[in-house]
């Protein structure tokens, strides 16, 4: 039981099987204590990253956002531009590692049973195996979900929440931590915009009280639409 959210933390990675047992007791120092444990692994993931110019990216959004469409187009268009691996994190399957693996990618599947997020131990051990190479852009796509994984640091070098117009224009008031914790917020499926109820004057301003002076890409990841000014924000990223 993960004691920060009170998720089943029981995550495997191949072979590798992470758990968490943790009694109920004492839950304020035990969150103290977890957190401590993931922010001293995600120190050393960072250190790594950082050591090897390699830009690792958290994406994060509830789920139904195109996540995963995003990423692959993303792939497809950084294919003659930089090297990408990809660490793919779900409750459970490997539907999407497999769309991943489709566009010719290194990617590997951390399922988190009935975890709701990836820390920064199931990050490393996954780094490992997909050992990057300099200079190089790495994608965590974490689990679908709003919550849990704004708490856990991953040693990224920059936290993406994606979102899309199909959800509620009032999400950043819903789940301010996740927007407040954003490098960038990608605005999704814009394309659909003429046939969904979704303000965004409203959610730019609702953004604007959680988060000020917010970085927001508005794109279209079937239709292509600002998907230029995103592949730009991820290669000015890259040292």
């Amino acid at each position: 039981m993960c004691a920060t959210c009170g998720c089943s933390d029981n995550a495997t990675l191949t072979d590798h099987t992470h758990t968490h047992d943790h009694a109920h007791d004492h839950v304020v120092p035990l969150e103290q204590r977890v957190l401590a444990r993931n922010d001293e692994v995600a120190a050393r993931n960072r250190t790594w990253f950082t050591e090897h110019g390699v830009l690792a990216v958290n994406l994060m959004s509830s789920p139904g956002s195109g996540k995963t469409t995003l990423l692959t187009r993303t792939i497809t268009r950084l294919r003659d531009r930089l090297p990408v691996s990809v660490v793919e994190g779900d409750q459970e399957t490997d539907v999407d590692a497999d769309r991943i693996r489709a566009t010719g990618r290194p990617v590997v599947q951390v399922n988190t049973g009935t975890g709701c997020h990836l820390d920064a131990t199931m990050v490393d051990s996954a780094v490992r195996t997909l050992a990057p190479v300099d200079r190089s852009v790495v994608f965590v796509e974490n689990v679908g979900n709003l919550v849990c994984p704004a708490l856990f640091d991953l040693g990224e070098s920059a936290r993406v929440v994606i979102m899309s117009v199909t959800e509620g224009a009032d999400k950043p008031l819903k789940y301010p931590h996740m927007f407040r914790t954003a490098d960038l917020v990608v605005l999704n499926k814009i394309d659909l915009l003429p046939y969904v109820d979704f303000d965004p004057t409203a959610f730019a301003a609702h953004l604007a009280r959680v988060l000020p002076d917010p970085n927001v890409i508005p794109v279209s990841a079937t239709r292509g639409d600002g998907m230029a000014d995103w592949i730009q924000w991820i290669e000015q990223r890259i040292h």
